[in-house]
């Protein structure tokens, strides 16, 4: 496809700074995943409720928070459109995380996908029957083309092409791992095979890739959220990329060390979380703890909340009690919002 036609890649310093960054969390990422089991269940629990959020968020789909837990571990069935497909996008990460090992990147594994994260609607799993424009909307309600797709008639063949090229690519060793990853994405997005769902079905599969290549902290870091987080940015290096891409002459680098530096802070972060052993028991009064210490200056439970979304607010509420008695913080109003601070 359109990015994997360069022979002779020639990477600037700064993307390979960033590749052997990387390569380095890799090699000491079987360490942290031999650490207490709970605390790895915990940051599992986490990262599924996370990814499940923001990639339906970053595409304008939220549901209640209250409505998030059951629906993402399977507890309640969903009650509208939206939840529907938050449902779906859990079912689609728990697809990938039980079969990466056996599923190829092909035509009928990306059709499932969307399938899936589309919550089965009526056009979920086909590839779009008219042409789609990607555009930007602005606040005076004026609308700007910034990319044309490829056309729907051309759709199959250039998902064909493109599934078979990166497959080739990863075959015979043309290109380092996760450039190849960053090309298949760019050329999917460009390529728009989906009436609607496109970015999050660029999401799993970014995902199922990474796996595939190695690259396991996806299952306890939400990549979803760290690319909602930088969503301005993630924008931009997607247009810059685009440019010139139907003629093959654009510039991947912008987009490529976006992405670089997407894997990095979420091996930071998983370093971070999973490297600080803790008792089995003390896992979510650990994670609660330091939710805290990371505050600057007052905040509520509800923000606590927030930064521990596999944690309940019972339980939340029950460390807030302990802490106060060992009067490690201090409450400084009344009711659910009331704010507290660090003593």
């Amino acid at each position: 496809m359109n990015s994997f036609k360069r022979d002779n890649v020639e990477l600037p310093l700064s993307s390979i700074w960033l590749m052997n960054s990387i390569a380095e969390y890799k090699g000491k990422q079987e360490l942290y995943i031999k650490q207490s089991p709970q605390v790895l269940k915990t940051l599992l629990e986490a990262a599924l409720i996370e990814s499940v959020e923001s990639s339906n968020r970053i595409e304008g789909v939220t549901v209640d928070k209250t409505r998030l837990k059951p629906l993402v571990f399977g507890h309640s069935k969903p009650r509208d459109r939206s939840e529907e497909e938050v449902a779906g996008y859990r079912k689609a990460l728990e697809f990938i995380h039980k079969k990466h090992q056996s599923l190829k990147i092909n035509l009928e594994t990306i059709k499932e996908l969307h399938r899936l994260c589309r919550g089965e609607l009526w056009d979920a799993g086909k590839w779009k029957e008219k042409n789609n424009d990607i555009i930007r909307k602005y606040p005076d309600g004026r609308v700007e083309v910034i990319f044309k797709p490829v056309k729907a008639k051309d759709v199959s063949d250039m998902m064909n092409q493109l599934c078979l090229i990166y497959e080739n690519s990863i075959n015979q060793f043309k290109y380092p791992g996760l450039y190849a990853v960053a090309c298949f994405v760019l050329d999917f997005l460009s390529i728009h095979p989906f009436r609607d769902g496109n970015g999050r079905v660029s999401r799993v599969l970014t995902l199922l890739a990474l796996y595939q290549h190695g690259f396991i902290f996806g299952k306890y870091i939400s990549l979803e959220r760290i690319v909602e987080q930088s969503k301005e940015t993630y924008y931009e290096t997607l247009n810059k990329s685009s440019q010139k891409w139907h003629e093959a002459n654009h510039d991947i680098i912008p987009w490529f060390n976006y992405f670089l530096g997407t894997v990095l802070a979420a091996y930071k972060e998983f370093e971070e979380r999973s490297g600080n052993i803790i008792p089995a028991r003390g896992a979510k009064t650990e994670i609660i703890i330091k939710a805290i210490e990371k505050q600057l200056g007052e905040f509520t439970l509800g923000d606590i909340e927030r930064e521990c979304p596999s944690v309940s607010r019972d339980m939340i509420k029950v460390i807030f009690k302990k802490l106060k008695k060992r009067k490690k913080i201090k409450c400084l109003g009344k009711g659910k919002s009331a704010k507290w601070k660090k003593t």
